[in-house]
C-alpha cells in the first residue's frame, strides 16, 4: 500500500483499486490529478499482481483476498479523519461492489470505472466447462488471458509503456477465472444487500473488454438513493487512459466535490 498526500490542505481521501493484470504504477497520471486537486490518495497492488509475491502472479485462492486487502486500504484512509471515497476500475470496480455488499463502509461515495460485471468475450464453451474440473484438480494452472492493451485503450502512448511493462500479468490461473466469474454472479444476486452509498458509474461506450450492457443492467437494478450513470461514447475500457481522460477526471472530481458539499464538508 502506498500513500500520496496533497500539497495543500486535503479535502478528502481517494482509495483507488486497479483492475485485473495491472498494478498501481499505471495510475501515475490519475494519482497526480487527484493530489494536485487537493486529495490524498491511497492505493496498492492487489494480491498476485504488480509488486506482490511473484510466485502467485495471476492467481488467488478466493476473491475474498481482494476484498480483505482493499478493506485494509480503506482502514488506512480513515486515519486521516477526512471523508473517504472509493474508486475502482474494472475488476477493482467489482471488488468495490462486493465490498458494498459484504461490509458496511464509512465512505462518502463510490466511483466505478467500467466495472467488470460481464465480459465481451467469454472463454470458449468447452474451456468454460473444463474450467470447473480444472479448478479442483489443478487450480493454479495458468492460461493466457487473451487480453491486449490495444483492447483496453486507444492511447498509443500507453501501448508503448505497457509493451515494456514487466509487472503486467499476461497469464491467469483457472481458480482466478472461476473466482472472478463467481464474484460477477454474486454482484447481481446480492443487489439488495448493496450499502446505500452515493454512486457514480462511468462506462466506456466502445469497451472491448467489459460488457457495457451488463454494467447498465446492474446499475438499473441496484437499489440506491443516489446513483449516476455516465457513458463516454468513444472510449474503450480504460476511460482514465483515453484521449478524453481530462474530461473523465473532471466529471469524477465534480461528483466528489458534490458529495462533499452535500455532507457540509465544503461550501
Amino acid at each position: 500500500m502506498w500513500k500520496w498526500e496533497a500539497d495543500e490542505e486535503a479535502k478528502a481521501v481517494i482509495v483507488m483499486v486497479h483492475g485485473a493484470m495491472e498494478h498501481h504504477r499505471r495510475y501515475g497520471w490519475l494519482i497526480e490529478m487527484w493530489r494536485m486537486s487537493g486529495f490524498h490518495v491511497i492505493m496498492g497492488d492487489l494480491p498476485g499482481q504488480g509488486m506482490t509475491t511473484r510466485s502467485r502472479r495471476g492467481h488467488i485462492d478466493s476473491f475474498d483476498e481482494y476484498i480483505f486487502e482493499v478493506k485494509d486500504w480503506i482502514q488506512a484512509a480513515y486515519r486521516y479523519e477526512l471523508p473517504v471515497f472509493l474508486l475502482g476500475h474494472s475488476m477493482g470496480g467489482l471488488i468495490a461492489i462486493r465490498l458494498m455488499q459484504e461490509q458496511r463502509l464509512n465512505i462518502a461515495g463510490v466511483i466505478l470505472s467500467s466495472p467488470c460485471l460481464g465480459l465481451v468475450q467469454s472463454p470458449p464453451k468447452l474451456l468454460e466447462i473444463m474450467s470447473y474440473g480444472l479448478n479442483f484438480v489443478i487450480p493454479t494452472l495458468r492460461v493466457n488471458s487473451g487480453l491486449t492493451i490495444q483492447m483496453a485503450t486507444r492511447n498509443k502512448d500507453v501501448w508503448e509503456v505497457d509493451s515494456n511493462d514487466t509487472l503486467y500479468v499476461t497469464k491467469v490461473s483457472v481458480r482466478w477465472y472461476r473466482e472472478l466469474a463467481h464474484a460477477m454472479k454474486q454482484a447481481f444476486l446480492n443487489l439488495g444487500k448493496t450499502q446505500d452509498i452515493p454512486l457514480l458509474v462511468m462506462q466506456g461506450g466502445d469497451d472491448k473488454i467489459v460488457n457495457k450492457l451488463s454494467v447498465k443492467e446492474w446499475f438499473n437494478h441496484v437499489p440506491l438513493s443516489e446513483k449516476r450513470f455516465k457513458e463516454w461514447p468513444k472510449c474503450y475500457h480504460e476511460i482514465f487512459n483515453e484521449p478524453e481522460r481530462e474530461e473523465v477526471f473532471d466529471y469524477a472530481k465534480d461528483f466528489v466535490l458534490g458529495q462533499l458539499k452535500a455532507i457540509g464538508y465544503i461550501v
